[in-house]
């Protein structure tokens, strides 16, 4: 599986990264800094995620501008993008979800935790 986060936190994407490694699932995982780098790697590649993980709270564009300019890039319509963020909102849940996201996950406190929400998150989405 291909799994892309873009968040512009290198701690969150250590964390992720070491929350991925623990599943059962062998998962290849690309990251990108913010939505510029990570439109541009989109783009620029033949690199095909299954699923991406999106911070809400970036620098330049940030993770509700940049959903539906994901979702606007050749074969990236139907990808699920999961906005992972701090926030715990229903606002920010119901304005993403609208936006085209496939689910909304707030960063969890431990590896443990996240590991957990992920495993029920891919399974959700058949991912």
């Amino acid at each position: 599986m291909n799994c892309f986060i873009i968040d512009d936190d290198i701690d969150d994407r250590e964390i992720f990264a070491l929350a991925i490694q623990g599943l059962e699932k062998l998962v290849e995982l690309r990251t990108a800094n913010d939505c510029t780098e990570a439109i541009d790697i989109l783009k620029g590649e033949t690199f095909l995620p299954d699923c991406i993980f999106l911070d809400l709270n970036m620098p330049g564009l940030n993770g509700k501008e940049c959903l539906p300019e994901i979702k606007k890039l050749p074969g990236m319509a139907k990808v699920p993008i999961i906005i992972y963020t701090t926030s715990s909102t229903q606002k920010d849940r119901i304005e993403t979800l609208n936006l085209g996201a496939a689910d909304f996950l707030t960063k969890e406190p431990s590896i443990s935790q996240l590991r957990n929400s992920l495993t029920t998150l891919f399974r959700k989405h058949g991912i």
